[in-house]
């Protein structure tokens, strides 16, 4: 037989091969060719035994046989037992290739039809599937297939056994690991913040008319009236770019993206598993589902002390590797740092923050005027639940009884949605996610001490534009849509903002009488110089440091804060002789970081007049935000002659 014939149909039901005896019309099997000639097995037309080649690494025993072939005029035709054994034959050294089991799992789900001369397990005019309760009933009439033999030697087709090792072959009707099918089990969905847009803020209608005015805040010719406004740009690729200006002076700058992002998971609860635990570090690595496993460091582990013997017990004590824990996130990941982990979880709401299982917490924002905490004070009395600890927010002045009674029920029904997500889910997978940049920003900061908010996109001015009047209504007027084609600017060249992030991305920082500041950034630590420059005074020159000293405090407290510039600072004044001076300069410089919501904690000036201070880092900073490390220096900022070394 030539190694290109192509193979013909199987004889109809009706038929018999012209070589079959009439013993095996029948139903009687006729004797092997093995067993007729005792050793070995002959070929198709007799002749010296030839060894049977077994080709393929995977085939095996239940390697698919091929059909077999018709045999040409005078040639005697092939046992069907040995059809497809001889290694000369073209659909025996085809064998089953992982194109066919893709072609034979599509047609047995029904998804499309059997290729034509296909070598698949699937007959296209095969008689359908039995079913339960089907009698196993004979083949229709119009099948081409030929009957099996009868008797007590029958051979049955074996089924063909799975391959892929363990966790694979196992779904069965459509549920596969993606949850896309019929009987799959998917995971819970994480649960989304509530924004309170149910009834979360009072009518102003039921407010009294002082009430109402010291809620609206300031006016000024019938304008509203502020220290901050907030510009919203947002670029084509949905990246949304938030400044807040103080005056006319940029003093912070957010990027983020309306889309979800693992770079920005700041206040997301995950249901993490322990991978490492570090008795040395004091900490272990959480998997969070995240690029970069997060961080959970001792002091933020959280234990029943009656769990325990130890008053202070390490950390392998308390976490296990592979153990599931419910972690909250306290800082987006850094550079090669994962994300800062704490097992405190909190959820912020618009007038306080709840802290479950910790109903020792309690607290009111010192910000606020005494008379207002104490009647803040006096209110959550009652509300305070048993099982979990309040945080009273600046947001609250003003608010009512009935504001922080329905925030601290928001708060309680959705605490209650994670822990039931948390119970049902499998680490690691995120449980709890917080709103976009922008609506979150607003949560946080926008007060009565906001002029307004401009947001220069129409579908954002919307959804900022509902929030707010949800949680504040008597501010909602505040917010406003900015159309850059009517306006005929952007809306960053309209209010200065993109010039000012020019001069910050600058490591030269000019004073309005003439004197620089120096920004650089180390490894360890930020370096601030403080230069005369220009300014050469009218006086003395006590004086004359004097002044370019304050004008130097309250630049570097915005500087801080537009350039989110966290870690260890050290800021080198000009010397001072008089004391009194030196103590002015202290007390104006923590003045101006007393409207920075980032913790710091500053010294007082050395001898040296060097200041040390430290700020919480949140994020890793504008400067990097907006540049990469130069791949020609590495960011050395010069290039080394190497052929000077030779």
């Amino acid at each position: 037989m030539s190694d290109d014939t192509p193979t013909e149909a199987r004889p109809a039901s009706g038929e018999q091969n012209a070589n079959t005896s009439p013993a095996d019309a029948a139903g009687n099997q006729p004797e092997s060719p093995k067993r007729a000639s005792g050793d070995g097995r002959t070929g198709s037309g007799g002749g010296t035994p030839r060894r049977r080649r077994r080709r393929g690494s995977r085939g095996g025993r239940n390697r698919r046989k091929p059909k077999a072939a018709a045999a040409p005029d005078g040639a005697a035709a092939k046992d069907p037992a040995e059809a497809g054994e001889d290694y000369t034959d073209a659909a025996a050294d085809r064998g089953l290739t992982s194109e066919d089991v893709a072609a034979d799992a599509r047609v047995e789900a029904g998804l499309a039809d059997a290729e034509p001369g296909a070598v698949t397990g699937t007959d296209p005019q095969a008689s359908p599937k039995p079913k339960i309760g089907d009698s196993r009933p004979a083949p229709p009439s119009g099948d081409t297939r030929p009957a099996p033999p009868s008797g007590e030697g029958t051979a049955t087709r074996k089924r063909r056994r799975r391959r892929g090792g363990r966790g694979r072959g196992r779904a069965r009707g459509g549920d596969t690991g993606t949850g896309t099918g019929t009987g799959a089990k998917t995971a819970p969905e994480a649960v989304r913040a509530d924004l309170g847009g149910d009834a979360a803020a009072v009518s102003l209608d039921e407010l009294d008319d002082t009430a109402l005015e010291r809620r609206r805040g300031r006016t000024r010719k019938g304008r509203p009236a502020g220290r901050y406004m907030m510009a919203v740009h947002v670029r084509d690729d949905r990246t949304t770019h938030i400044g807040v200006l103080e005056g006319r002076s940029l003093v912070e700058h957010y990027v983020g993206s309306l889309e979800p992002d693992d770079t920005a998971i700041d206040g997301n609860i995950y249901l993490g598993r322990v991978q490492n635990v570090l008795p040395g570090m004091e900490a272990a690595f959480i998997d969070i589902g995240t690029p970069k496993n997060g961080v959970l460091y001792r002091g933020d582990v959280a234990f029943d002390p009656h769990d325990v013997e130890e008053s202070h017990p390490r950390i392998e004590r308390l976490l296990k590797n592979g153990q599931s824990v419910l972690v909250q996130v306290t800082k987006n990941p850094i550079g090669a740092k994962g994300a800062r982990l704490t097992q405190e979880v909190s959820l912020a709401g618009r007038f306080v923050v709840m802290v479950p299982g910790q109903p020792e917490t309690y607290g009111i924002s010192k910000r606020l005027p005494d008379d207002e905490r104490k009647r803040l004070r006096r209110v959550l009395e009652g509300l305070r639940p048993p099982d979990a600890g309040l945080i009273v927010r600046t947001a609250a002045e003003g608010a009512t009884d009935v504001e922080l009674r329905r925030d601290v029920e928001r708060l309680r029904a959705q605490w209650e949605q994670i822990s039931k997500v948390a119970a049902r889910t499998k680490a690691p997978s995120l449980v709890y996610q917080e709103p976009t940049l922008v609506v979150r920003v607003i949560r946080e900061e926008f007060t009565k001490e906001y002029r307004g908010v401009v947001i220069d996109d129409r579908d954002l001015y919307e959804e900022v534009r509902g929030y707010v009047e949800a949680i504040a209504p008597e501010l909602a007027e505040r917010v406003e849509y900015y159309d850059p084609e009517e306006e005929g600017l952007p809306l960053y060249e309209r209010f200065h903002v993109q010039e000012q992030l020019l001069k910050a991305l600058d490591r030269k920082v000019w004073l309005p009488s003439g004197g620089s500041l120096i920004v650089e950034s180390t490894e360890a630590l930020t370096v601030i110089d403080v230069n005369t420059g220009k300014n050469v005074g009218r006086t003395n020159l006590e004086e004359t440091v004097y002044r370019n000293n304050l004008e130097a405090a309250e630049e570097v407290a915005r500087q801080l804060r537009l350039r989110d510039i966290g870690g260890i600072i050290v800021i080198d004044f000009i010397d001072m002789e008089i004391r009194k001076n030196r103590e002015d300069v202290i007390r104006a410089f923590r003045d101006a970081l007393a409207r920075d919501k980032t913790r710091t904690q500053v010294f007082d000036i050395s001898e040296l007049g060097l200041v040390e201070m430290t700020r919480k880092r949140i994020s890793e900073g504008l400067v990097e935000t907006f540049s990469q490390t130069c791949p020609t220096c590495q960011g050395r900022g010069f290039l080394v002659d190497e052929s000077l070394l030779q």
